[in-house]
């Protein structure tokens, strides 16, 4: 009879308290049986860090990981605020990539390569056929060595050819900074990295430091990062001694954490931006704002992952991602929404009933994640808006006229131009009724703007032009209209 079959009945018997060195033993008869008897051959990679260890830790929560060699290595990797690349902004279409912007001291920069121009191929392998998630992944594939681009320019009936070095190019945290209106600035924070506090504090100061009036804090799609940025940010904003959260944990003492009696925060107001995408860290700042009524939390509710996740290094190079505590905003709302069999906030449904109240007494939600004070959806997709953005028309339509024509940030989008467009998506079998196109008419200027911008003007012009439109902005802008902090 198969060894396997009892080994398997005495691992799954049940378990008292102190017998770790009988599961051991038992771990290893299973494996051992498996080894011996098995159809096809076991592997001990495959059944331990690959089944055994990942299995026994999803039974705690699903953010709990073990990673083998490489994906440890690749952790760390993601710990560094810079990545490989070219240094190039793309806008990714069915069968073909439009260079959008080339940053400048980067390979694709130094290499000459301009917006507008076209990648036909990569690496030999033509694009034409491939879908969007095939070429995605190719261009992911490339920035890992050196790659070659077969380039068609516009005007040029000859392919260029490149071949370019990743190197590491620096992702800034703050990546967008501009006055939205006279005294007020539009700031987004793409993630939270070590130097995320100093690049915030350097942009407030370039659209006028104390002199402004109000800043829209964009943490949208920020999927948080390092906690001690978090508390940098909130320095900015926030009075000395402010409690920012409070952390707590099985096996760690309860610590609050507070606002530095030296910092020298702004007193302009506030309106945090969030979506469900914004985690972490995104939601430590979005909830301080809120629980001590600095300025209103507008958008969507937020993820809710509020868990101190600490990762140690285990033997031949592999590593642990181990929950070991919770964060809480200074209300005492549980960021982290409830996992499954845990007690996060006290009795199991506690944190959704329990009443929390900001510093002036208005009641917020808890039960995980940062709900906002009010609910502001971005701009819906109509069928028309899904057909123009999955074609990629505008932009192929801006790289053209771009060709003939030169613009400055005094550009606008004029009658015979929209005429002209309408011209140009007929030619491709884009024909919308009159009806449609007069209800479109305004988001087609805005978008047909926004691409001829990134192009000619770079990226972060052409975010200027869609977050003046955003009905979340427009929100958030109304909302600290006349406002006190």
């Amino acid at each position: 009879m198969s060894t396997l079959l009892p080994a398997l009945l005495l691992w799954f018997a049940p378990v008292e308290p102190g017998e770790m060195e009988t599961l051991v033993k038992r771990l290893i008869g299973v494996f051992t049986a498996a080894e011996a008897e098995a159809a096809d051959p076991v592997s001990a990679e495959q059944a331990l860090l690959q089944g055994a260890i990942p299995g026994m830790l999803r039974r705690l929560d699903p953010h709990t990981i073990f990673f083998d060699a490489s994906q440890f290595e690749q952790l760390k990797e993601l710990e560094k605020s810079t990545r490989k690349g070219f240094g190039s902004v793309v806008s990714v279409l069915p069968g073909r990539v439009i260079f959008l912007q080339t940053l400048p001291g980067t390979p694709s920069a130094r290499s000459g390569i301009s917006g507008g121009d076209e990648i036909v191929a990569i690496n030999n392998i033509p694009l034409a056929r491939l879908d969007m998630e095939q070429i995605i992944g190719l261009l992911q594939q490339s920035r890992q060595q050196q790659a070659r681009l077969d380039v068609r320019r516009p005007g040029n009936a000859r392919l260029l050819t490149f071949l370019l070095t990743p190197e590491d190019v620096q992702s800034p945290a703050v990546d967008r900074a501009f006055l939205i209106k006279p005294g007020t600035g539009y700031l987004r924070i793409a993630n939270f990295e070590t130097e995320t506090g100093a690049q915030m504090q350097k942009a407030i100061e370039s659209m006028g430091g104390d002199k402004l009036e109000a800043l829209v804090i964009d943490l949208r799609n920020n999927p948080g990062g390092v906690l001690s940025a978090a508390l940098d940010v909130c320095s900015l904003i926030l009075k000395p001694g402010t409690k920012i959260l409070t952390v707590r944990g099985r096996s760690k003492e309860t610590e609050e954490v507070r606002v530095a009696d030296t910092a020298k925060p702004y007193s302009f107001r506030v309106s945090v931006l969030l979506n469900a995408k914004s985690a972490s860290a995104a939601e430590i700042v979005a909830g301080a704002v809120q629980d001590h009524d600095r300025g209103p939390v507008l958008g969507e509710p937020s993820f809710g992952k509020g868990l101190v996740q600490s990762v140690y290094p285990l033997s031949s190079g592999t590593g642990i991602a181990l929950t070991t505590a919770y964060y809480y905003t200074p209300s005492g709302r549980s960021i982290q929404k409830p996992l499954e069999g845990a007690q996060i906030d006290g009795k199991a449904g506690d944190a959704q009933t329990r009443e929390y109240r900001t510093d002036k007494g208005r009641l917020v939600r808890g039960g995980g994640g940062i709900q906002p004070d009010e609910i502001v959806l971005p701009e819906a997709t109509t069928r028309f808006r899904a057909v123009m953005d999955a074609t990629g028309i505008l932009t192929l339509y801006a790289t053209q006229y771009l060709q003939k024509n030169k613009v400055d940030e005094r550009f606008e989008v004029t009658n015979s131009l929209l005429d002209d467009l309408q011209v140009y998506l007929s030619q491709t079998k884009i024909r919308p009724g009159l009806a449609e196109w007069s209800t479109e008419r305004d988001w087609i200027s805005f978008r047909l703007k926004q691409e001829i911008f990134n192009q000619a003007l770079g990226v972060a012009r052409g975010d200027e032009v869609e977050m003046r439109r955003d009905p979340v902005v427009v929100r958030a802008l109304e909302s600290m209209s006349g406002s006190g902090n």
